[in-house]
Formats: structure tokens, C-alpha cells, sequence
């Protein structure tokens, strides 16, 4: 299973937009990207095949990860905290549509 992905990486300067998002396995996301989430600016989106978002953000100050399934309509997101390896285990085993329910843990949070 591929998935699309977006993401900033803020001290290379790294980007890629939601619209031009690059295809690649759980396995590329964990071992090339989830390493260089390292600052509060930095993010990763993963787009599934339905277009469903997971957006992962760095809180390094915390050493944890605030993942999330975006709902734009509402203005809000359910998402939770994670460490890295909790957020590594989730890649490896994501499921090939996002929902709330795929995802353990998630809270409602307006923005």
C-alpha cells in the first residue's frame, strides 16, 4: 500500500505541497521522514486513497508527536499525542483509509 505525502521540513527548507504530494510506502515514511519531524514548524501530511489527511506535527520541546485526522468543514481535528515509537508503529500499520476509528486514542479539539 503507497500513500501520498506532503511535508516541511523547516532547516533544509525542504517542502512539498498538498498538491504536488509524492507517493510512498509506510515503511519510506518511517525510515526518510519521521526523522526529520525535529521542529515545532516542521510537519508531514499523508494523504489516503479516499483523500483523507493525517497530519503529523513536532513538539520537540515535549519530545512527542500531535497526529491528527484534520476536518476542515468544522474547524477541527481529532488527534491525539504520540511518541516516536508509537507514531512508528502507527505507520507501519496504517490503515488504507483514515478514520477515527482506525486510529485509538483520537479527541475532538476545535481549533
Amino acid at each position: 500500500m503507497h500513500y501520498r505525502v506532503f511535508y516541511l521540513f523547516d532547516r533544509s527548507g525542504e517542502s512539498v505541497s498538498s498538491a504536488s504530494a509524492v507517493e510512498m510506502s509506510p515503511r519510506a515514511i518511517c525510515e526518510q521522514l519521521l526523522p526529520r519531524l525535529q521542529s515545532e514548524d516542521d510537519y508531514l501530511g499523508i494523504i489516503d486513497a479516499e483523500e483523507n489527511t493525517l497530519q503529523i506535527l513536532c513538539e520537540p520541546a515535549r519530545d512527542r508527536y500531535w497526529v491528527e485526522l484534520p476536518i476542515d468543514a468544522a474547524k477541527a481535528s481529532y488527534g491525539r499525542h504520540m511518541d516516536l515509537e508509537a507514531l512508528r508503529k502507527l505507520m507501519l500499520d496504517l490503515p488504507s483509509v483514515f478514520d477515527r476509528d482506525a486510529i485509538p486514542g483520537l479527541e475532538y479539539r476545535p481549533w
